[in-house]
């Protein structure tokens, strides 16, 4: 709590935000299929990314901010979970994010998932040293009417 205390204030926010949200999702990922949670997630953003300025330092704080709420929220460290929260915390800070989620086979012959989010040409989160073998589903992202 003392660490915590000791940040200045955008960063506690913003900790507060990825924390609550991390929770948020990771009940919602048991309640809901998958593709009602993703939709209302868009909705929520659309609402929000309209009247936000960018601001290229928010890559770092808001990975920084997912990737340490999710030690401290149990259930919370798989990346789909991280993926989501970070592609919402970064579209509210008016930046284009987009979800991947990809697909490969262990040496086993099983079939393996992760998710990560793109922005701007590079992984934000959920960067593997072997993420070139995982086969990107298509996009989930709707053309708007």
């Amino acid at each position: 709590m003392h660490k915590f205390l000791r940040l200045p204030i955008p960063d506690r926010h913003l900790l507060v935000e990825a924390t609550l949200l991390l929770g948020a999702i990771r009940v919602a990922v048991y309640l809901l299929p998958f593709q009602t949670l993703y939709h209302l997630l868009t909705r929520v953003v659309r609402t929000t990314t309209a009247a936000q300025r960018v601001d290229h330092a928010a890559f770092d704080r808001v990975t920084w901010a997912v990737t340490l709420a999710s030690r401290h929220l149990p259930g919370s460290t798989t990346c789909l979970t991280q993926a989501l929260a970070t592609q919402l915390l970064l579209r509210r800070r008016g930046h284009s994010a987009c979800l991947r989620i990809g697909v490969a086979r262990s040496g086993a012959g099983k079939l393996q998932a992760h998710a990560w989010v793109e922005s701007e040409g590079k992984v934000v989160i959920g960067r593997l040293t072997d993420l070139s073998r995982y086969v990107p589903l298509p996009s989930l992202e709707r053309e708007e009417p």
